[in-house]
């Protein structure tokens, strides 16, 4: 079987299990990205989630020393959520970000490529085979964008011609020598609404990220959220679409073609409160499939108490009181301090002057202080 038969082949089968694009590249290094790698360490703009070795990112060689080509594909996932739950001042709603709507993208598209890989030995079984979908060395997107899948545009993002940007990627490193695919040619041209829109400046120029100011990144990290970002995470509670959402290329974008990847609206989008005092068990059972509980319910419930306080919702205050005298993990008694400032209702005044005499942790304490001083400014402006 000659290799342009067996990849016309590969591309039939893979419309059958699931995966909306598929494109193919050879394995030589990616010599373009190993310099803008190395121009992101240097301002330290890499989040710190990213494998570390320039040389095992850009060259697949590196990770399979016989590669020839590599196989990416792209699975396409929803943009709206057909019957989005209701949101009023009684039930303030959380947002998962699209990419985490459906069960966890990793391991349906590892289950597709396991089902390629299959395909692919037992016609040529000789063949050899690496498997990777976003925590891999290589970079998904470089990979797809070479293997002609789409662009990557200046939101960092890569571009379908078809799904837009809502697409999840993964891919295979192989021996076999494939034809390659021709890159697409595109851009973004003069557009810059990504840019302008990125809520902390973390698009610093089309193209270059500084991760470390990301709300996709901040939402799960798991100590304190910097002052400077806590009235810009909104509701987000893990993840961010802003970069997404306003692209043009995105524009009526809402593809619903796998039912594995379709949001479950109450946990795309959960009530608040609800998330306050989850046990870790209840947090696994109801949010343990998707993607963005990889982190654990800690960063969740910290976005949740600072959503809270950008709603101002009073009637979380009990519990938020009830977080900072009694939760065990000084990162969420603090945040909820903090919430209650924001909030700045008598009785969270009285209860922060309270915690204040009592809590031992330093970081908390400073927490509190934010909380008063929050509580101090409001009342004389209101003066």
């Amino acid at each position: 079987m000659t290799y342009e038969r067996l990849k016309r082949e590969i591309i039939q089968y893979s419309q059958t299990i699931g995966i909306d694009k598929i494109g193919f590249t050879t394995a030589d290094p990616f010599v373009e990205l190993k310099e803008r790698l190395r121009t992101q360490q240097e301002l330290n703009y890499q989040s710190g989630f990213e494998e570390q070795d320039i040389e095992k990112r850009t060259n697949p060689k590196r990770i399979m020393s016989e590669a020839q080509s590599i196989i990416a594909i792209a699975v396409a996932y929803p943009s709206k959520i057909k019957n989005p739950p209701k949101q009023d001042k009684h039930h303030r709603r959380g947002l998962f970000s699209r990419a985490s709507w459906g069960r966890d993208y990793h391991h349906v598209l590892r289950e597709r490529l396991k089902k390629l890989e299959a395909f692919i030995i037992e016609r040529e079984p000789e063949a050899k085979v690496t498997i990777m979908v976003d925590t891999g060395e290589l970079s998904d997107r470089a990979v797809a964008e070479r293997a002609g899948l789409g662009f990557v545009g200046k939101n960092c993002a890569l571009i379908t011609p078809e799904f837009g940007s809502y697409v999840y990627l993964g891919e295979m490193i192989t021996n076999i020598p494939f034809p390659s695919d021709q890159p697409v040619t595109d851009s973004c041209g003069d557009c810059n609404i990504c840019v302008e829109a990125c809520p902390t400046g973390a698009l610093v120029q089309g193209g270059q990220l500084d991760a470390k100011k990301c709300l996709a990144f901040l939402t799960q990290t798991k100590g304190f959220l910097p002052d400077e970002y806590r009235e810009k995470i909104g509701n987000r509670l893990y993840g961010m679409d802003t970069c997404q959402a306003v692209c043009p290329r995105n524009r009526g974008i809402d593809f619903h073609l796998h039912p594995e990847l379709e949001p479950d609206p109450e946990t795309a989008m959960p009530t608040l409160k609800s998330l306050l005092k989850m046990s870790n068990r209840e947090f696994q059972e109801r949010f343990g499939h998707i993607s963005g509980s990889w982190r654990g319910k800690k960063p969740i419930q910290r976005n949740a108490i600072l959503a809270l306080a950008q709603y101002k919702d009073e009637s979380a205050v009990d519990d938020l009181i009830d977080l900072m005298e009694h939760d065990p993990r000084p990162v969420i008694r603090g945040t909820a301090a903090w919430a209650l400032g924001k909030i700045g209702v008598p009785k969270a005044e009285s209860a922060l002057k309270l915690a204040k005499e009592k809590e031992q942790d330093q970081d908390v304490l400073d927490e509190i202080e934010k909380g008063l001083n929050i509580l101090k400014t409001e009342s004389n402006m209101n003066v």
